[in-house]
């Protein structure tokens, strides 16, 4: 009876854990794919929206089942792929609304999408000096 009376708190704990971090990879997952699909919405939006960005953000949402959509934020940028690969934006924006002639046929778009997790196991925090944000970034050609 000893025994378990010690063995259980520390299962239970870990237990909980297992739950918690299980937790927070499916907000992970949920938001990469999300960031796709709000991606790929914006780079077939060329010459069919006024507002690119807000079609984007909208089918992020949409795609988001299970997150808080106040939650989310967004960072939308334009621009070009330099010669030794690396994105150069010459247009971002933060927030829900863009103008369409940011979308120019062949330039790139690079979607940013961060969400906060909790990483709290009962009375421990795995993460104790600064907020969780899970974040994630997808880059599309622009049609």
């Amino acid at each position: 009876m000893t025994e378990f009376a010690l063995a259980v708190p520390v299962l239970l704990l870990v237990l909980v854990g297992m739950v918690v971090f299980g937790i927070a990879f499916n907000n992970y997952e949920t938001l990469t794919f999300a960031t796709n699909q709000g991606a790929q919405t914006l780079s077939f939006s060329r010459g069919s929206t006024s507002d690119p960005c807000a079609t984007a953000t909208t089918q992020i949402i949409n795609s988001a089942k299970g997150l808080v959509a106040s939650n989310l934020t967004y960072t939308i940028a334009f621009g070009t792929i330099n010669t030794s690969g690396a994105f150069v934006p010459t247009n971002t924006y933060t927030g829900t609304t863009c103008s369409a002639a940011s979308l120019i046929g062949g330039n790139t778009a690079e979607v940013t999408v961060t969400y906060p997790c909790n990483l709290k196991v009962l009375a421990f925090n795995f993460n104790p000096t600064s907020t969780c944000l899970l974040t994630a970034q997808t880059a599309v050609q622009i049609q």
